[in-house]
């Protein structure tokens, strides 16, 4: 109902009241003729307002992405979805925007075109400070009065979007959408202002003055100076949006690709509870969720990651006191779970798939996204809220794989840890800075230190080395502006401020891991950078080594033919942390606190069996879907009992052995009774993988399985347990024992393929303990006796039609290695990822000349070991004169070998 209409009914009512019976005939009339009279002139108004209001605002309805002219980045995006992703079921809340001629005409009619060009001249010739220049400019901004024109749209479509919604004093939020943002080449955190929250035309109208002047924050002059776009080119559009009411759920943000690795095949979820300013500006550690896209369709929850963050602070509603939110604490109830749930993690995946590929679609070329999302505490609804390009990750061309470890094998222990952000790993000196207001005390080239960071911190951010904060996610403000920057960041340490002092020197290590280190002092380390350009193809498969989940992604560029020994130990280990059987039976954890401890380590889930199953098939999913649709070969636990007894738990279920590493291991606890329920959580995990994760890709492999009777067991339990050998499901088993060779006709009636592990073959076939540092000089896998029983086993598997691939060390640390390998026929080396790009080459090298399978490398090998004894001849034979000096006894050696090389050469 207009105000006018309200005004003239209430006066009717009290003509009503005071009138006698007789006049109300005449009162009618008389209100009748005034309600057509105003009904008249104001249909003349809005006749004559209808299209200045066009030119002035406009409904999310109306826009396309292509009018950011019109509107800015963000709003056009928001045109977009609205119009054209709501068929495929993507809520996105209702609103306008304001035009980019609403922008400059209020500049115009309100005079200050000449404050901005001439405050901004003074900036240019450095006769005024930047902080000076900005304020003066979103002063005048934020003062002067909209015109009357633009102040009947905004307030008219305002008062349409409160009847479309159904709430007369609707919430929205009020956003700014430059025409230079949120481009695929050119975004920028936080340029310019939100204000959420806003109710009513007065404090609506305030909103937008003020966002209009934070087209003028320091932060937004200095980024468009730097990129190079005029002052005066640049308007800013205001967004008016229905708000969730997130302030009583949650919120947060998402991107359609690895932030850290570029890896395109993932949706990251960052979640917190209340409003998602929280999660962007970085104050709290938000829950985060790591979701396969390739496999998300009906009945599928390809969840790989699930970790649960501190969310230390809710941002609610309120009013009063010229606010309109405020940060609560967050209760520890709410802090100790997820603020939402798989189901609507799985959903906003989706959404996020189809926001990618529509926006790819229309670009022509594949467009990650950068999504902000709402769930709805009144309703339980989910919404979209916001939509932009990522403009890191997807800027980057992939031709090159730099990778920085730390030298030391050992390091000590990191004084801090938390997200890693960037990969490099840099020394330098601590800069704590606690509030903005103390920027100036930064040093330039330190490493910056904080609490959190917001836009007001960039001026600094962009002077240091690296940054660290006690809170954030993947997603905040830091971790956002760092990767714009290429700065290092480890974010949501946690007590980083408490820890670290002000000059101390420390390394910094965002080595591809997810977890980022901060150590004492200064560690060395390594950088290599490997050209990914015309790498070649051989026909022995190069496969890859792995088994940490938090750093499988990095190595998705690198030109691998699948992967050929996942380790299962590294994820039990340092995800599932809790030894299997002590998960499978809790109750027969004799120490009350170290069953208190494994009650909370699982504490989301219904049992501890089903954490060690989710948890495992997640870490594991990991490392599968980097290689995905190629073979993953996932060897079942292989922990030796010392090993097994060192988990949480381990102590109640593993014997004491002498010499664990010929002991209960391997293939012969899956069937015992002392392991047995363990190895069936194994089995789980697998099955959850292929048919929750739908990664189908991942076949497992058996380890120290010492005989046939054994080999038949496992297959048993196996089947027992739903993982039944068939032609969509291979089972492989380890070659690292004499017996796998000498009877590898009848393994290969049980098993599909064979991967050689020649650290244990070495072991076992010269007898000597690989971990005794004093027989190291005997133990080579090159030893004529490995290499004939590695030749048998290759023959042999040809001869049964079974595959057969190594995944020991002996390819990544000697040269020719592999070659001899590719001569024997092998079907596939698997390396470590540095030997990855290396071997590959010189296989490709070498079957490019000899083939592959052509027998020819064992005479190379032969002649290569007849060069090798007849120089040891020759430098024993060579005589010295005693008058020789150093160099003249190296140069008789030199011409002695030489001799013996050009003679073999011939």
């Amino acid at each position: 109902m207009n105000s006018w209409h309200r005004f003239y009914t209430v006066a009717f009512m009290i003509l009503i009241q005071l009138k006698p019976i007789k006049d109300i005939k005449e009162v009618i009339n008389r209100y009748t003729k005034l309600y057509n009279q105003e009904k008249e002139k104001t249909t003349t108004v809005q006749k004559m307002t209808t299209s200045q209001h066009d030119m002035y605002v406009k409904w999310f309805d109306d826009l396309r992405s292509t009018d950011v002219g019109i509107v800015g980045g963000k709003n056009s995006s928001l045109g977009e979805m609205t119009s054209q992703l709501a068929q495929y079921g993507i809520p996105v809340p209702p609103g306008f925007a304001t035009t980019s001629k609403a922008y400059w005409d209020h500049i115009e009619a309100a005079g200050l075109k000449f404050v901005i060009k001439s405050e901004l001249e003074l900036l240019k010739d450095g006769k005024k400070q930047l902080a000076d220049v900005g304020r003066t400019i979103r002063k005048a901004v934020s003062s002067a009065p909209l015109s009357p024109d633009l102040e009947a749209a905004i307030c008219d479509f305002y008062r349409q979007l409160c009847e479309r919604c159904g709430d007369d004093d609707l919430s929205v939020a009020v956003r700014s959408s430059a025409t230079a943002e949120d481009l695929p080449e050119a975004s920028f955190a936080g340029q310019q202002e939100t204000y959420l929250n806003i109710r009513g035309d007065h404090d609506l109208l305030q909103a937008c003055r003020d966002c209009f002047a934070s087209l003028f924050t320091d932060r937004a002059i200095t980024y468009r100076n730097e990129k190079g776009f005029d002052h005066n080119e640049v308007a800013l559009s205001i967004g008016i949006q229905q708000m969730a009411r997130s302030d009583r759920g949650a919120s947060g943000v998402m991107f359609t690709i690895d932030t850290e690795t570029g890896f395109p095949d993932v949706v990251l979820i960052n979640a917190s509870w209340g409003l998602g300013e929280n999660v962007v500006q970085g104050t709290v550690s938000p829950d985060e969720f790591l979701i396969y896209k390739p496999t998300l369709k009906e009945g599928m929850k390809p969840i790989l990651r699930k970790k649960i963050g501190e969310k230390e602070k809710t941002m609610t509603f309120t009013r009063g006191a010229g606010a309109t939110v405020k940060n609560i604490d967050t209760p520890k109830s709410r802090r100790r779970r997820f603020c939402i749930h798989d189901d609507d993690a799985v959903v906003l995946a989706n959404w996020a798939k189809k926001i990618e590929e529509h926006y790819s679609e229309r670009r022509g070329i594949k467009t990650p996204m950068d999504i902000e999302w709402a769930k709805d505490g009144k309703t339980g609804k989910l919404y979209i809220v916001q939509a932009r390009p990522e403009t890191v990750q997807s800027q980057d061309s992939g031709a090159q794989l730099i990778e920085y470890k730390l030298s030391e094998k050992n390091p000590p222990k990191p004084l801090v840890t938390g997200t890693s952000v960037g990969q490099k790993i840099l020394h330098g000196e601590v800069c704590i800075v606690h509030d903005a207001h103390d920027i100036s005390t930064f040093k330039p080239g330190c490493i910056l230190v904080s609490e959190i960071t917001d836009p007001d911190w960039v001026p600094i951010m962009k002077q240091a080395a690296g940054i660290i904060t006690d809170h954030g996610g993947r997603t905040c403000h830091a971790a956002i502006v760092s990767r714009e920057l290429g700065v290092p960041a480890v974010v949501g340490t946690g007590i980083a401020t408490e820890k670290l002092k002000s000059g101390q020197n420390i390394t910094l290590c965002c080595d591809g891991s997810d977890v980022g280190k901060i150590y004492e002092g200064s560690l060395v380390y390594e950088k290599t950078v490997t050209d990914l350009k015309d790498i070649p193809s051989s026909k022995t498969k190069v496969m890859l080594n792995i088994a940490d989940p938090d750093s499988a992604l990095r190595w998705w560029r690198l030109p691998i033919d699948g992967i050929g020994l996942c380790r299962m130990e590294f994820t039990v280990m340092e995800h599932v942390k809790a030894h299997p059987m002590a998960l499978a039976h809790p109750e027969k954890i004799s120490d009350p606190e170290v069953r208190k401890e494994i009650m909370e380590l699982t504490r989301h889930y219904a049992t501890p069996a089903e954490y060690m199953v989710e948890t495992l098939a997640r870490g594991l999913g990991t490392i599968a879907a980097m290689a995905f649709p190629k073979t993953v070969i996932v060897r079942m636990s292989d922990f030796k009992t010392n090993e097994y007894a060192s988990l949480l738990g381990g102590a109640d279920f593993e014997p004491e052995e002498e010499n664990p590493m010929i002991g209960f291991r391997g293939a012969s606890r899956y069937y015992s009774p002392r392991y047995q329920d363990g190895f069936a959580l194994e089995c789980k995990a697998i099955k959850y993988i292929r048919e929750v994760l739908g990664l189908t890709n991942v076949i497992v492999m058996i380890p120290f399985c010492r005989t046939l009777s054994e080999a038949d067991k496992v297959l048993e339990v196996m089947a027992e347990n739903g993982l039944k050998r068939a032609d969509d499901f291979q089972v492989y088993v380890m070659c690292e024992i004499p017996s796998n060779v000498i009877l590898a006709k009848e393994f290969s009636e049980r098993f599909d393929g064979f991967s050689i592990g020649s650290n244990d073959l070495t072991q076992l076939t010269l007898g000597i303990d690989r971990d005794n540092e004093n027989l190291a000089e005997l133990y080579d896998e090159r030893n004529e006796a490995v290499l004939t029983l590695i030749r048998s086993v290759i023959a042999t598997a040809k001869q049964c039609g079974k595959k057969v691939g190594i995944c020991g060390q002996a390819p990544s640390d000697h040269p020719g290695f592999a070659e001899l390998l590719s001569d024997a026929g092998i079907d596939s080396v698997s390396l470590n990822p540095d030997s990855v790009l290396p071997v590959r080459q010189r296989l490709a090298a070498y079957e490019a000349k000899y083939g592959h399978g052509s027998k020819v490398g064992n005479k190379v090998l032969e002649r290569l070991a007849d060069i090798e004894k007849n120089i040891e001849s020759a430098v024993k034979k060579v005589v010295f004169h005693p008058k020789d000096t150093l160099i003249d006894m190296e140069k008789t050696i030199e011409k002695a070998v030489g001799y013996v090389v050009h003679t073999h050469a011939q």
